[in-house]
């Protein structure tokens, strides 16, 4: 059921660590799976640029009469649901880097229809840090809508904001990704899944990061299953609001030819655990990886500063604190675990969840397959996270990200 790449794993103690402090995290990952709400999970850790942690535990794809199970592995594409918004963040960020647009502009400069309902003001840096006042579907849309990339967009920019200063925060679900990738496209002429390819995907030498999943390819990516019990009001409405259907309908549509064929910039992006790690190994090495200056380590920092302190969500009803493209860490604690106020990533689907944390010098990408609202995978996927940050101890000399 566990598949580990023996050849990939440094020597703890190389990387200021033990080997009782590994064991601890795979541990906590086993318990996790022993729930039976998580099919598939992977993992991929990395301390001072080294992998310590590169394993995965259960199916990608669960078996049944007629055929096997197939073994989740380190080269299964799991897809990173919203994980995906810090990714289409920076092919944005990269434009700014490009100087083909500034984060204050309106977006209004470069998609005039935005303007409409008085959302003329609003501003890239905004829609980056779900601030511009449009959190939810429009109203009628269906998932299968979002594979109508025209369609929706227009909906989008004829829709009335709850609000258009840009001071409320409303966590952005799916919408702002599309007006980005609109934004991206208009602006470089080139389509979201090139941009991706040429500016991220080639250069650091990821083979599974993707918008969607080619055809030939589905066969071994990981589906996605709704485990634990169904959904319950007013959890029902709350979730609604988010993702602008039913848990189960989400998870469903996930697994379609529809969903894997579109591109769907805050929600759709493939990649295995150890490309999402390596997303945020060079981001942690100021935008360098593997001798390649994917980005300017300024706009590593613009894209990880504060866009202001801690709120309340009025989407989530959760104090989250957002850069322009990321979720941040918190103390004493938040979803990257303990006392980890420098870190930045993003949570995927509730259970996915990729990050940086330069205090420890550390980048993680974990994925799995399991949807649940499930109270009893709470204490073992704070365990997962407490155990990471746990163990991988801060360093007296840590990475720093920016100067």
């Amino acid at each position: 059921m566990t598949t580990r790449d023996v050849a990939a794993e440094v020597d703890p103690e190389s990387v200021d660590m033990t080997q009782a402090q590994v064991d601890k995290i795979w541990h906590s990952i086993e318990r996790l799976y022993r729930t039976g709400l998580q099919p598939a999970i992977s993992l991929t850790l990395r301390r001072k640029g080294r992998i310590v942690i590169r394993r995965s535990i259960g199916h990608a794809q669960l078996g049944d009469g007629r055929r096997p199970g197939l073994l989740c592995t380190n080269e299964t594409p799991v897809c990173l649901f919203s994980a995906s918004k810090a990714i289409t963040a920076m092919l944005v960020h990269k434009l700014v880097e490009q100087r083909q647009l500034g984060l204050d502009d309106r977006i209004a400069r470069f998609i005039p229809e935005y303007a409409a309902e008085g959302k003329g003001a609003t501003t890239v840096r905004h829609l980056l840090a779900h601030r511009a006042g449009i959190p939810r579907v429009p109203e009628g849309a269906t998932p299968e809508m979002l594979f109508d990339w025209d369609s929706v967009v227009a909906r989008l920019c004829a829709a009335k904001p709850i609000n258009a200063d840009g001071n409320a925060q409303s966590y952005h679900a799916i919408t702002g990704g599309f007006i980005l990738g609109e934004l991206a496209q208009r602006i470089s002429g080139a389509q979201l899944r090139d941009l991706l390819r040429d500016m991220i995907a080639e250069p650091m030498g990821l083979k599974s990061m993707s918008f969607g999943v080619p055809e030939q390819q589905r066969a071994k990516v990981a589906l996605n299953y709704c485990t634990g019990p169904r959904s319950w009001f007013p959890l029902t409405t709350y979730i609604h609001n988010v993702l602008g259907a039913s848990f189960e309908r989400v998870t469903d549509v996930s697994n379609s030819a529809g969903f894997m064929s579109s591109v769907i910039p805050a929600g759709n992006i493939y990649a295995t655990s150890d490309d999402a790690g390596a997303f945020y190994q060079m981001l942690l090495q100021r935008g360098e990886y593997k001798g390649r200056q994917i980005f300017k380590p300024e706009t590593v920092a613009e894209a990880i500063r504060p866009a202001g302190p801690i709120h309340i969500d009025r989407t989530l009803l959760l104090p989250v604190r957002f850069s322009a493209g990321f979720v941040l860490g918190e103390w004493p604690a938040g979803i990257y675990g303990r006392d980890c106020r420098s870190a930045f990533g993003h949570l995927g689907f509730l259970t996915t969840i990729c990050w940086a944390d330069p205090a420890r010098d550390i980048s993680v990408g974990f994925v799995n397959s399991g949807k649940t609202l499930s109270v009893d995978q709470l204490v073992p996927m704070g365990g997962v996270l407490g155990s990471i940050s746990g163990s991988c101890k801060p360093l007296a000399r840590a990475r720093r990200t920016v100067d």
